[in-house]
């Protein structure tokens, strides 16, 4: 067995972190093939798992110690693939892999095997991208337009009732009425559109489109029903919070499993938006005064 004496803090901690990254991706890896229905994707992922338990093998030679996977992780990661799907998660641990080689290669003059390891770890990545194919990236456009147009119009509708109505219990009325209504308009007008294009699951898209707008539609008004009537400028405020927050997620989710780069349409889509709304808040705010409107 190799004494980690002979290396340094920095490495024998590196080794150390290796080893239990290796063997947590071993048991996630392993979650994932016991429910994966398709065979060969399956099988690619039992291969992985145990290429992973034979790497931190290696690495329990070099630091001596027999570690626990982090079982908190693998929890978490099989959790997010109920709720975010396989090709979300296999993707963010493909990511964790980059930078891990990335950190192996800082040993790599020291212990022979890492070259082996990094090799291996390349090849991870490649079976992953070339094996993954999740029904539900197929509607990630209808998810796409779903979420654009329900930020945009209730974002802007909302903002400008704000000053109109000036209470959080008619806002958030309005809202929803609003909101229920543009999902089925939405949904529906999807749904023509998919059919006049000759798509065969016209249907599908729709329902996401659909799922996706009122989902927004309800983080919107959420808001304006926990305030008091009164304070509908703190509402307003949550409400661009929970906005910026949809569109962090939404892209941070939709260029993780497309491989797309970040901040350039998480900035797009934010400045958008929020300029809807500042326009409409303004609107709102001329219409009250030019009118005379005073609801209370």
């Amino acid at each position: 067995m190799t004494e980690t004496k002979n290396y340094s803090e920095t490495a024998q901690k590196l080794m150390l972190a290796f080893q239990k990254d290796e063997l947590t991706s071993a048991v996630i890896y392993a979650r994932f093939a016991g429910r994966m229905k398709d065979r060969k994707n399956r099988k690619i992922l039992e291969q992985i798992s145990k290429d992973e338990a034979a790497h931190a093998q290696v690495w329990q030679q070099y630091t001596g110690r027999k570690l626990r996977p982090d079982y908190l992780k693998v929890w978490w990661y099989v959790f997010l693939t109920y709720v975010l799907g396989y090709t979300f998660v296999i993707k963010l641990l493909e990511l964790g892999e980059y930078k891990g080689i990335e950190g192996l290669e800082q040993l790599a003059g020291e212990i022979p095997e890492v070259k082996k390891i990094i090799a291996q770890e390349e090849e991870h990545e490649k079976s992953l991208i070339d094996m993954l194919d999740e029904e539900r990236l197929n509607y990630v456009g209808a998810m796409v337009l779903g979420l654009n147009d329900a930020l945009v119009e209730l974002t802007g509708t909302i903002a400008g009732l704000t000053f109109v109505l000036m209470n959080t219990s008619l806002i958030a009325m309005a809202g929803i009425i609003t909101g229920i209504a543009a999902t089925l308009s939405m949904t529906a007008s999807n749904y023509l559109a998919e059919r006049a294009d000759g798509n065969p699951k016209a249907l599908m898209a729709s329902v996401y489109t659909g799922v996706a707008y009122l989902v927004t539609v309800v983080f919107l008004v959420l808001p304006y029903l926990v305030f008091p009537p009164a304070m509908f400028i703190p509402a307003l405020v949550c409400m661009i919070g929970i906005v910026v927050f949809l569109v962090f997620v939404f892209n941070y989710y939709i260029a993780t499993v497309r491989s797309e780069p970040f901040w350039p349409k998480f900035v797009e889509m934010a400045v958008i938006s929020l300029s809807v709304a500042l326009i409409s808040f303004l609107i709102g705010l001329l219409a009250k005064l030019g009118f005379g409107i005073d609801v209370g």
